[in-house]
């Protein structure tokens, strides 16, 4: 499994955001893959982890999918969440995200999920992403860690 580059400010991997998630992604040829244990202040309703936060770890591991797939960034246009069960904090949640389809390198459709320990399904969500211009994603990677130029087009 590939490890993938991470950022410096981004609230989800950023390495230096204080307040940030600080997560880290991996490639296993098909899909990219993370985890995280939401802490207790991450929750809304006492004893559960707020859905927001749920949907911006599934927006992230969707917008790496589209990266790594199509070597081009891309930023949300729209997404959908379903959230199937609680998850608790201190609970430690796997998030997988695939691109599902490309369209003409215009809008990339792209399916995450996250599921508990058990395996059981947390959340899903589908999105529709549009692909940065290259020159916003050139200036973009400068905040990367790691090698970014695999995610770029030529």
């Amino acid at each position: 499994m590939k490890e993938l580059p991470h950022t410096r400010s981004c609230f989800v991997c950023g390495e230096s955001n204080t307040v940030g998630l600080k997560l880290r992604f991996h490639d296993d040829g098909t899909r990219v893959l993370t985890s995280f244990i939401p802490r207790v202040e991450h929750i809304g309703f006492k004893g559960v982890t707020h859905g927001g936060l749920l949907a911006t770890v599934l927006d992230e591991i969707m917008v790496w999918a589209c990266a790594v797939r199509t070597r081009r960034f891309a930023f949300c246009a729209e997404m959908t969440v379903r959230f199937l069960q609680p998850a608790s904090p201190d609970v430690e949640l796997k998030a997988t995200g695939r691109l599902v389809e490309n369209r003409r390198d215009r809008i990339f459709l792209a399916a995450g999920e996250l599921t508990d320990p058990s395996g059981t399904i947390v959340a899903t969500a589908t999105g529709k992403y549009l692909p940065l211009k290259a020159e916003d994603a050139r200036g973009m990677v400068e905040d990367f860690v790691g090698d970014a130029g695999d995610l770029l087009a030529p």
